[in-house]
Formats: C-alpha cells, sequence, structure tokens
C-alpha cells in the first residue's frame, strides 16, 4: 500500500501494509471474526494475545489454519478444550513416528502416522501425540503434509477439510463483486444468484445490476422461448 495515502498501515519507510485476519464460519461461509493488524503483526499474535479478542469456540469444532498461526501452545490449549485442528506441518518441524494408521489405496495418500514433536521446547508446548498426513493432489502432483489432533477421521477427510480451508477466498471474491455492482441484498442471495448463472454464458457484472426478481422473469421469457 501506499504509506502517503494510509499512514496509519505502517510497514517500511515508504511502503505501507496491513493484514486482515479472518475465521470463516463454515455453516454460512460467512466471517465470524475479523481484524485488521500491521503488517509487521505476527499472525499467531491474533490468537494467543487476548488485547485482539480471538472468539471462544465449542467443543468438537475443527479449526482450519495456514501455517503462520502453528504455535505449539495454542495448538496444545486447543487440544486441552476439545477443538480439532488442522494445518500444514512446517518443513522444518523436529519430530519422531510412533505409531501409523491404516493407508486408503488408490486415494492420494502416501503415509499417515502418528507423532511426537522433538526437542526440549517443542514437547513441552504440545506434549501429546500428533497425527501427520502426506497426501499427493493428483491434479497437481503436489505434496502437502498436513497435521492435525484428530485421529478418528479418514486422511482423505482431512485433506478435503483443508482444501476448504480456501472458502474464505470465495467470500472476499464475492464481497468484491457485491461492492463493484452495488449490490444491495445479502451474500447469501448472491450466491444463489451465482448458482443460477453458473451454467449459463452471461456476464455476471450486468446481470447483478438488475434486480434478482427481474433476473428470474427473463429466465422464464427464456424458457417458454425454448418450448416453442
Amino acid at each position: 500500500m501506499c504509506l502517503s495515502l494510509f499512514p496509519w498501515a505502517k510497514y517500511r519507510k515508504k511502503k505501507g501494509a496491513f493484514k486482515l485476519h479472518t475465521l470463516l464460519d463454515h455453516t454460512g461461509y460467512l466471517p465470524s471474526f475479523l481484524v485488521i493488524s500491521e503488517g509487521k503483526t505476527h499472525d499467531i499474535n491474533i490468537v494467543k494475545d487476548d488485547e485482539y479478542g480471538f472468539q471462544e469456540l465449542s467443543p468438537d469444532s475443527i479449526l482450519l489454519i495456514g501455517r503462520a498461526y502453528i504455535y505449539f501452545k495454542w495448538l496444545y490449549s486447543l487440544t486441552l478444550n476439545k477443538l480439532f485442528f488442522v494445518t500444514k506441518a512446517k518443513r522444518n518441524m523436529n519430530y519422531k513416528v510412533i505409531g501409523q494408521q491404516d493407508v486408503p489405496k488408490n486415494k492420494g495418500v502416501i503415509s499417515d502416522h502418528h507423532i511426537r514433536l522433538t526437542g526440549l521446547y517443542k514437547q513441552k508446548d504440545y506434549p501429546d501425540q500428533l497425527r501427520l498426513v502426506t497426501y499427493i493432489d493428483r491434479e497437481t502432483g503436489e505434496e502437502h503434509v498436513f497435521l492435525t489432533n484428530n485421529f478418528k477421521l479418514s486422511s482423505q477427510t482431512i485433506a478435503n477439510l483443508y482444501e476448504s480451508r480456501w472458502e474464505v477466498e470465495t467470500f472476499f471474491k464475492l464481497s468484491f463483486i457485491k461492492f463493484q455492482t452495488k449490490y444491495r441484498h445479502s451474500l447469501h442471495e448472491l450466491t444463489r444468484i451465482v448458482g443460477e448463472l453458473f451454467l449459463d454464458n452471461i456476464y455476471l457484472i450486468e446481470t447483478l445490476i438488475i434486480t434478482f426478481d427481474k433476473y428470474k422473469l427473463v429466465k422464464r421469457k427464456q424458457v417458454q422461448l425454448y418450448l416453442f
């Protein structure tokens, strides 16, 4: 960002930056937590420092988080509060394998291990077992290593869960479309319209300028013409 236009977003001498930390609720794919921090603020501070007001989550919730939020003391607090997490393991993480789970055939999962962290401080921060799932994306050929405290879900489900984390990008894309078109209704209705247009060769931005009721009327006329 241009620091002269956004002086509050201090980052470097001539550049500004900020971070938007978002917790997306899977129920409606809407944020239940949003906070802006300076660009230099470490991501983990948002969840471990009370000043940011990160919300309490109900037991049995599954939190999908990026690597920047890996702080084993905090992750262990989630485990103690009966919360689950799925994240991508850091490449320099030290651990030892103490067991394994069955690996499904032809699913892209190449290993599913039970591990314990090694190193004095890491052991103190997270003294319990963890699960490490290595998965190959068949479309891209990329290897992903997931770290979780959930031992009941299948390894394929663990991989699928983490992929769903990218729904947060869908939310912001829809929010930008809503802003660009000055669409006055809810994001929920906007997702319905996108679903209606998915198989149609129609320009989305132009369609959103008209009301949803008018759009349905146009669609109804199109169907009648096809019948004749």
